[in-house]
């Protein structure tokens, strides 16, 4: 029994002592004025009987009741349940309060400034205060209290007969039953009678309507994120006017949460003076007046409820984890058909009568019983994760979490997760974790009802069912007996408030309420005390738990045929197959992804422990710990799938012997897991071993067959005794029977049982924390874990002991800073926290704890000098066989600078090679060695894959390439072990991201980086490989010291340099942006005539500058050298002037070769001859170049064959010059002329070029753009600008279409390309000159000039650069891309924007070649002339001259326009260490790029092929060729490059100039050949340039791994590897079938095109025959004159539309693509066609040869040759078969006769070999012979195996083909 109410108060308004307006409440009487012995007195009641503040009113309002709720310090709530009344104020208290008085009105009052009510009798300035009665009481009967309190009222107001102070002594005095389901009827003795049911559990909470009411307020979605909010502890606060509905709502949530409790700030009403709670740190549920609205605004972390409006507000900062999937959706489904029934029905036709809704109470359990079903779908199985620590005296629990998670499919969800992690789940636990105890609605639906609920998962009307069953019951619970008797008691009358009272509340007496209370209290202590009967049993654990959502875990479902492949190759391994074990070793590998086949790993080596199999040989102790590795790398911290739980006693018990007396256990190869740092793991490990040794402890010897020390859990595998739990019920239930000696014992008997496990596991923890090198501290502080729990004090530790422990620990320095520290320490630390904390949770005394930390180093210490000598005899062991390492093949002339360094080669983010989309086994990562040479970095191994073992993997790249290199820290493939590595990147697109083996020191790697860094940048160019090459150049000695008698070229070009120096004059250098390093600067050794030199600040002499016809006679040779230059042969080709030995001019020509540069006095970065106009001195060309940047000074370098327009290139203007000129705004006086006579010569310059046209010399009218329209012209200038940001700018169609002003008349082409040729109107300039905008700003044009300024805006170098480097990481990432497949790729080309520079290059060049096309010259003048100019110009006569796009003419054009022009080539490639900092620019790179781009729209107008231009892309920047260094002709004049050919003839040295190269490749092999090269002569090529008709260049992407890069030849073709002979194949060699890998084999080579492949086998059938094989080149031009000459005139298809020009016109200007187009699928042509000579054995030969005869059928040419001779003969078959006619080939070539089924057949049925052809005679008619034939016409071949008979049509036929076949035979 229990005391209904404990206190009853009187409380009333009084002043605020500090005299403010506001009041206060003061407790006018208290009864009993004692406290109770056993419930104090609540403190501050009086703030929550006025929750919004004591104050005064002007009217009478109405009584209220509300029930507030405190909470003491023991977390016991007391329920308030507070009456208030107003009285008429009395004259003293007004007094006090009326200067305040009008405030208070307008606050106060609901009514505000209402009138009073005229039947109210109050006068006009009465005020009200209020006076408030409380019940306060432990028990929540609410409609008692406010009966209670009413009565009392109802005496007062109507002034009953009946005494006040019987009344709350009879309510005082008042017991009611706690629990059960009793009813008791009392009466307070004023005529009343009131009901008090009990809730039948006391364990249920009571919710009245209060949860129906929450969601008619909220709605189903916010009530859903308040239950969340409350569950995952967020704060959260309710508001409303009315303090009833937010008790109410308070108290609907937590009857939400059963069966969690909440255990923070509960305050259903909270006064406003205590607001500031509300920023408390801690969640809570607060309800407040709405009236406080505004105080709650600037709550950052509250979700706020407000009822009367309906809403809920989540601040931004705040994430609410919903509950997860499906559960959220499906309660969110059954709690709408519980709130609106209807819903379900709304859509039917014919809809039943209404159905009756359920009571507002009904509707109130049902929404609780959603809730309820729920939590047990949440908890189900929570009872088998639980861990009975202790049984005696008290039982403790704990909680495994990970497990719970794990099994439960949940890990990753944060809801669960958060709920598990809370007060209220740990409250849960100890609360209902205990075995024996009372049960309740809750265990009964997780233990019974789990299978129901999933089998109703999805049958909605079966749900509703269950809840409403639920819902009865909670019903039941809170009313037991429906039947209840009417309450009667008195209320006042209607508006008795209103009525004037004829006295206050009267005061009690003290006396009569205190007997009263006493007499109560002694018949209660005279009664027996009544104890409450508790039914206590055993917890039902329910089924085993399953995951809430059956998830297939993606790729690693495990299969049986899995699990099958892990048990085999565990037996293997035990078994000692080796071999066979290996080989299974990475399909299992693969499977330990999955959970099942780490389970089934953990039980196979548990069951080999149990058979004492534990001791291994090293071998098998390297798999099963690679095997245990892999297991644990995919474990959590967490481990909530119990892997490294079961492989936990595995890795103390497999060891193997390293010598007498050492044995190296398992677990110091498996440190490296997070796991094991993690304190949770250790202590729901320690908790379940606890569990199982006291099960043990308890069960019967006989029952329990196996000795408790057993280690593997044993409750897996003893699944059909009891569980702990049960026998932990049993126990608890006995104790009470047992004696209190038999209690100590067993009490003893467990705390030693946890003394011991924790001494075991202080073990076993020291174990796996200690490295095998405890002197390698790196380990410990770089794994998780360790460092942060020094760090971070472990907020579990809950016992102040363990709390002080953890504190002194943390005082100590957190390792991770402290370097000398020590590891021991570190884990004495990590140990000590965790037995504290376990020790003090599981009730060992204090002296056991004690002696466990005394114990604890000493543990430490002895097993770290056990692992000294473990460590000491490891370092013995003979290091596992690694695989050889691989020599790579070395160039002639290539020396190895370091050793192979081990190294693995890790896969580089390119799908390429891991198996990827490609399909197929991963060849990264691979094992091997790293080389370094002279000219390259090399990577030769093998895959670890053992699927793929025997492929050789290849990377290298060129050292010259290298553009960054970084230090990295990785993970070993195989160890899994952290490894220092390196990451290099190449500009060809190569990337060795390699980590260093354990065997190579750090002094090694860093002398690998060191040479590296040396080789790469050479602090002189003489350093690079193209120069050390064949040359023992040592840097010391100069290079020549031997006088020459006769003057060699070498001295020749020395003097001419000493010349130019001279000629140099001081303004030049002062002018000059960007001076090349002299030779002073280039660290050449001092020259023997060193003295001579003179400084070049010398004054300029005159005489150098004039044309003098009599040079000296060096001066001649000099000319006569550069007169045989690149530039000069061009010049003549192109009739661009010739240049006689005595230098004279032909005065007809309009330009001439100027030698005013010989000595390269005016311009260094020039050639040594320049084009310039007849009229023009070569003493005006020094004042002209000026003005221009680097003194590019603008020259002609082409002229168009058609219309005679020239193109020029200079570099960009200076600030004065033609934008000075032509900003002046009148004609420049004379006077100003002589001020800037440069100006001058330049526009005399300009007009000569314009003059020297011939359109235009006689010209008079004005021909320029400037008559057109504005309108069409847009943008700034008239040209708009040609912008480089803007994404698509469509030059070719904007400006081309604007230069015609055709903008408005017709659209442009789709593609960017210009309407027509011919577009251009008449009137335009003779001269456009492209220049950057931001030089020509604000230029305009003056009329009276023949030139027009087209402004365009380009990119510069470094945005190049820039490009470049996102090209690089694109194409190349470095690391497996986040999102792998295309669109990533895509997104980061896009982001590159190298695509788009290209796009504006082609654009620019279409505009110009449009120019050029039309007769206007161009003149380009860009940033300094050698980058973009060079770009533009050479794209430009490549698209306009056909004879550039043959080998000879591109390599003419690159030596023009690259080299002699002065592209800057070691500056932009960084050659040199003084580059180093400007880095990698590919310009040239670029160039080609567009180059590709033009090859791929027509593929027919280019005699090179594709994999020329890669391959110049690869060696313009390998530095293997002198060609591409250095920048300018000056610089190789200087070290004496360009001259040295000549005179010095090397032997077969290797080449030093690429072309050379291609020459001699060319003679041996078409690699560098377009076999669908058929020019059109006259064809100006205009290729589309919008980025969508751009491609990606294979040169980007593409990699042979099986032998590295294919641009070194020698290197490409040689021998296969060793490996890839001693293939171990059984089957015969004829039909093995080669597998072609995209990213290892060299696709070209493995399966040449067509073409390539008739051309080997002619070669090797020519070899055969013993003749030497004539040129490829002469055979394909033979073939070609044939297929030219004989169109077949019957129609036969044949490839000649390849070869001839046939295609239409139109097509071939757009682009027809080959490769794709219907032409060319006849024949498979490839662009990258390299000479193949795989076939080496006879077998596959003949297999070859096979392979030729289908080819030869189907490339039909009527060429002599192939078929000598062809016709139809009838045959007799073998014996027995008929005569048939076939299609007989003689073929001389091949020395065959080949017969066929009909003429156009290409299958050939059979071949006569004449080799073996012994005669051919007359033959005689057989039976079945054709009938109508002449005898004669019948012959026989014999040959050494049978006799063939044939017979022709006809005599004369017959005859024929017998002089035929004996040609043959006789010309073997």
């Amino acid at each position: 029994m229990a005391r209904l109410a404990d206190y009853f108060v009187l409380v009333a308004f009084g002043p605020h002592p500090r005299g403010s307006g506001e009041g206060q409440g003061q407790i006018l009487q208290r009864f009993p004025e004692k406290d109770w012995e056993d419930n104090p007195f609540p403190q501050g009641i009086e703030l929550f009987c006025q929750p919004s503040g004591w104050q005064l009113c002007p009217e009478r309002n109405p009584p209220t009741f509300f029930v507030a709720v405190l909470t003491d310090i023991n977390s016991e709530r007391h329920y308030c349940a507070c009456l208030t009344f107003w009285e008429p104020v009395e004259p003293t208290q007004e007094v006090v309060c009326t200067e305040d008085a009008t405030k208070r009105e307008e606050e106060a009052c609901e009514g505000g400034q209402a009138q009073l009510s005229p039947t109210a009798p109050a006068q006009p300035g009465q005020l009200f205060a209020p006076k408030t009665l409380v019940l306060v009481s432990r028990l929540d009967h609410m409609e008692v209290f406010r009966n209670s309190l009413g009565l009392i009222y109802a005496i007062h107001v109507e002034g009953l007969n009946v005494c006040l102070e019987n009344v709350i002594g009879n309510l005082l005095t008042c017991t009611v039953p706690l629990a059960g389901g009793s009813q008791r009827t009392i009466s307070l003795g004023a005529g009343d009678r009131q009901v008090i049911q009990t809730p039948l559990a006391d364990s249920l909470p009571v919710s009245r309507c209060s949860v129906a009411l929450l969601f008619r307020q909220l709605g189903i979605t916010n009530v859903l994120s308040l239950f969340c909010a409350a569950l995952t502890e967020h704060k959260v606060l309710f508001l409303s006017r009315s303090y009833q509905r937010l008790a109410d709502a308070c108290r609907g949530l937590l009857a939400l949460l059963f069966p969690l409790r909440y255990s923070f700030t509960y305050v259903p009403i909270l006064p406003a003076q205590l607001l500031e709670v509300l920023s408390t740190p801690t969640p809570f549920i607060i309800g407040v007046n709405a009236a406080f609205q505004a105080e709650t605004q600037e709550l950052l972390d509250v979700i706020v409820a407000d009822l009367d409006g309906g809403t809920v507000t989540v601040p931004e900062c705040v994430h609410i984890p919903p509950l997860p999937e499906p559960l959220q959706s499906q309660t969110h489904n059954v709690l709408s058909m519980v709130l609106d029934p209807e819903l379900e029905l709304a859509d039917l036709a014919f809809p039943p009568p209404t159905t009756s809704a359920s009571s507002l109470k009904m509707q109130d359990k049902e929404l609780r019983a959603v809730f309820l079903r729920l939590f047990a779908q949440l908890l189900q199985g929570y009872r088998w994760c639980l861990h009975i620590v202790r049984i005696h005296p008290e039982p403790v629990i704990r909680f495994h979490k990970a497990a719970f998670l794990g099994q439960r499919g949940l890990v990753e969800d944060d809801f669960l997760m958060k709920v598990l992690e809370g007060m209220a789940f740990a409250g849960f636990v100890s609360e209902r974790g205990v075995p024996y105890r009372s049960t309740d609605l809750f265990d009964e639906l997780v233990a019974h009802e789990v299978a129901r609920m999933r089998a109703d998962e999805n049958h909605p009307q079966r749900v509703l069912r269950h809840v409403q069953e639920l819902a009865e019951q909670l019903y039941k619970n809170e009313n037991p007996y429906p039947a209840v008797t009417m309450h009667k008691v008195q209320r006042p009358g209607e508006a008795s408030h209103l009525r004037r009272t004829p006295r206050p509340f009267p005061r009690l007496d003290e006396g009569t309420i205190q007997w009263i209370v006493d007499q109560a209290a002694a018949k209660m202590q005279s009664a027996p005390p009544a104890v409450k009967a508790e039914r206590k049993t055993t917890v039902p654990s329910g089924p085993p738990m399953t995951a809430i959502l059956e998830r297939c875990s993606g790729p690693h479902i495990n299969s049986a045929r899995r699990l099958e492949v892990v048990r085999n190759c565990i037996s293997y391994v035990f078994e000692g197959k080796m071999l066979e074990a290996k080989k299974l070793l990475p399909a299992v590998l693969r499977a330990l992804k999955g959970r099942a086949a780490r389970r089934c790993l953990a039980q196979e080596l548990h069951l080999h422990v149990q058979q004492n199999r534990a001791v291994l040989d090293h071998q098998q102790f390297d798999f099963v710990v690679r095997m245990m590795n892999c297991c644990l790398q995919d474990c959590t911290s967490l481990d909530e799938h119990g892997i490294a739980a079961a492989l936990l006693p595995l890795v103390t018990a497999f060891c193997r012997k390293l010598s007498p007396g050492v044995t190296q256990f398992a677990y110091s190869c498996v440190q490296e897991h997070v796991v094991w740092s993690t304190p949770q793991f250790w202590e729901a490990m320690f908790y379940g071993d606890v569990q199982t040794h006291i099960r043990a402890l308890y069960l019967e010897p006989s029952e329990d067959g196996e000795s408790p020390s057993q280690e593997f859990g044993e409750a897996q595998y003893q699944d059909d005794q009891r569980s702990a739990l049960d026998v932990a019920s049993e126990q608890r239930r006995l104790w009470p029977t047992l004696s209190r000696e038999k209690q100590q014992e067993l009490v003893q008997k467990e705390e030693s049982t946890v003394f011991s496990q924790a001494i075991h596991y202080a073990n076993r923890m020291s174990y796996l924390l200690l490295p095998l090198d405890s002197s390698k501290s790196r380990l410990l502080r770089e794994r998780a874990g360790l460092g942060d729990l020094e760090s971070a004090s472990n907020s579990l530790i809950t016992n102040s002991m363990a709390g002080s422990v953890a504190e002194s620990y943390d005082t100590e320095s957190g390792f991770e800073d402290a370097e000398t520290c020590d590891v021991a320490g570190a884990v004495v630390r990590f140990i000590n926290r965790f037995v504290d904390k376990v020790c003090t949770e599981s009730g060992v005394t204090s002296d056991h704890l004690k002696g466990l930390h005394v114990m604890v180093p000493d543990i430490v210490q002895m097993h770290i000098e056990t692992l000294e000598a473990v460590h000491r005899e490891s370092k013995r062991l003979p290091p596992i066989q690694k695989p050889k390492l691989l020599r790579p093949r070395l160039l002639p002339g290539e020396e190895c600078v370091l050793d192979g360094l081990r190294v693995y080669l890790l896969p580089d983010g390119r799908e390429a090679g891991v198996g990827g989309s490609g399909g197929g086994p991963a060849l990264l990562p691979a094992e091997g060695a790293v080389f370094l040479t002279t000219y390259r970095v090399i990577f030769t191994g093998m895959p670890t894959d053992p699927l793929v073992g025997e492929q050789v993997v290849v990377r290298s790249f060129p050292v010259a390439t290298l553009t960054k290199e970084k230090r990295i820290s990785v993970q070993t493939p195989v160890d899994q072990l952290l490894q220092d590595g390196l990451q290099l990147r190449s500009c060809t697109f190569q990337l060795l991201k390699m980590a260093f083996d354990e065997e190579v020191g750090s002094d090694s790697a860093e002398l690998f980086r060191k040479q590296l860094h040396k080789l790469r940048y050479p602090p002189d160019i003489r350093g690079t490989f193209a120069f050390t090459l064949g040359l023992a150049y040592t840097p010391g000695r100069p290079a020549r010291t031997a006088k020459d008698k006769g003057p060699s070229l070498r001295t020749l070009s020395r003097n001419l340099v000493k010349n130019a120096k001279k000629t140099i004059g001081r303004q030049y250098v002062t002018r000059k942006k960007y001076n090349p390093p002299g030779l002073e600067h280039r660290g050449q050794p001092p020259s023997e005539d060193q003295e001579d030199e003179i400084s070049v600040s010398e004054e300029l002499e005159p005489s150098t500058l004039t044309p003098s016809s009599a040079l000296k006679p060096s001066d001649r040779m000099t000319m006569s050298s550069l007169v045989e230059r690149a530039c000069c042969r061009d010049y003549q080709r192109l009739g661009l002037g010739t240049l006689s030995s005595s230098l004279s001019r032909a005065k007809s020509e309009p330009f001439r070769i100027s030698p005013v540069n010989r000595m390269y006095a005016i311009c260094r970065s020039y050639p040594g001859l320049l084009i310039v106009p007849q009229s023009i001195q070569d003493n005006a060309l020094q004042r002209v170049s000026r003005c221009y940047r680097q003194n590019r000074f603008p020259v002609v370098c082409w002229r168009s064959g058609r219309s005679k327009a020239v193109l020029l290139r200079s570099g960009g203007l200076h600030g004065k010059g033609v934008v000075g000129l032509f900003k002046a705004q009148n004609a420049p006086s004379p006077g100003q002329a002589q001020a800037d006579s440069s100006s001058l010569e330049q526009e005399k310059y300009l007009q000569a070029v314009v003059n020297s046209m011939p359109r235009y010399a006689d010209s008079t009218g004005r021909n320029t753009l400037s008559g057109f329209s504005s309108a069409h012209m847009g943008g700034h200038g008239k040209w708009g600008s040609v912008r480089v940001s803007s994404r698509s700018s469509g030059l070719g169609a904007d400006v081309g279409s604007r230069l015609a002003g055709r903008d408005l008349l017709s659209p442009p082409q789709a593609n960017g390309t210009p309407s027509d040729p011919g577009f251009l109107r008449p009137q335009r300039a003779a001269l456009y000159i492209i220049g950057d905008k931001a030089q020509l700003k604000g230029v305009r044009p003056d009329p009276l000039q023949q030139w027009e300024l087209v402004p365009i805006e380009v990119f510069e170098a470094r945005q190049v650069k820039a490009s470049f480097k996102k090209l690089l990481k694109a194409c190349v990432p470095g690391c497996p891309a986040a999102e792998p497949g295309p669109a990533s790729f895509l997104r980061s080309l896009e982001d590159s924007e190298w695509l788009i520079q290209i796009h504006k290059l082609l654009q620019i060049s279409v505009l110009v070649v449009e120019l050029l096309d039309s007769g206007s010259s161009v003149l380009v003048s860009l940033e300094d002339g050698w980058d973009i100019t060079t770009q533009v110009v050479s794209l430009v006569q490549l698209l306009s001259d056909p004879f550039y796009r043959t080998l000879e003419g591109f390599r003419l054009l690159v030596e023009k326009e690259w080299l002699s022009f002065g592209h800057r080539f070691s500056h932009r490639g960084a050659h040199t260490l003084a580059g180093q900092s400007s880095g990698f620019t590919p310009v040239f790179l670029q160039f080609l790029d567009c180059v590709h781009q033009v090859h791929l729209q027509f593929p027919m107008e280019f005699e090179f092929s594709q994999f020329y231009l890669k391959f110049l892309g690869y060696h313009h920047a390998s530095r293997r060729f002198r060609t591409f260094l250095l920048d300018s002709d000056y610089e190789r004049i200087e070290l004496g490059l360009l001259y040295e050919e000549k005179g010095e003839r090397r032997g077969q040295l290797a080449c030093r100039s690429v072309w050379e190269y291609v020459d001699r490749l060319s003679k041996r092999t078409p690699m560098f050949y377009n076999y669908t090269y058929a020019p059109e002569d006259t064809e100006v090529l205009r290729p589309y340039s919008n980025v969508s008709n751009l491609k990606v260049w294979d040169f980007y992407t593409e990699e042979t791994l099986a032998e590295g890069p294919p641009y070194d030849w020698e290197l490409a073709q040689g021998p296969s590897e060793p490996p890839e002979e001693e293939r171990p194949d059984g089957g015969a060699p004829q039909n093995r079938r080669r597998v072609v890998w995209p990213c290892y084999d060299s696709r070209p080579r493995v399966q040449p095109d067509a073409i390539s492949r008739l051309l080997e086998d002619l070669q090797r059938l020519e070899t055969e025959l013993g003749r030497s094989p004539e040129r490829w080149k002469d055979t394909w031009d033979r073939v070609k004159a044939v297929q030219r000459l004989e169109g077949r005139p019957d129609g036969r298809g044949t490839p000649s539309s390849l070869l001839v020009s046939s295609v239409p016109h139109h097509r071939r200007s757009l682009g027809v693509y080959l490769q794709e187009g219907p032409v060319g699928s006849t024949l498979s042509l490839s662009l990258d066609s390299d000479q193949s000579s795989s076939s080496t054995t006879s077998s596959s030969r003949q297999a070859a040869r096979r392979s030729t005869s289908t080819l030869y059928s189907q490339f039909q040419t009527a060429e002599s040759e192939n078929r000598s001779y062809e016709g139809t003969l009838y045959k007799k078959g073998a014996f027995m078969k008929p005569w048939k006619a076939r299609w007989f080939v003689l073929d001389k070539t091949k020395h065959q006769l080949r017969y066929y089924d009909h003429r156009v057949d290409t299958e050939c049925k059979g071949i006569i070999d004449l080799a073996e052809v012994e005669a051919v005679a007359p033959g005689t008619p057989t039976m079945g012979a054709p009938k109508t034939v002449d005898e004669k016409a019948f012959f026989d071949v014999k040959t050494t195996r049978r006799v063939y008979n044939f017979c022709a049509q006809d005599v004369p036929s017959a005859q024929q083909w017998v002089d035929r076949i004996q040609s043959c035979l006789s010309d073997a």
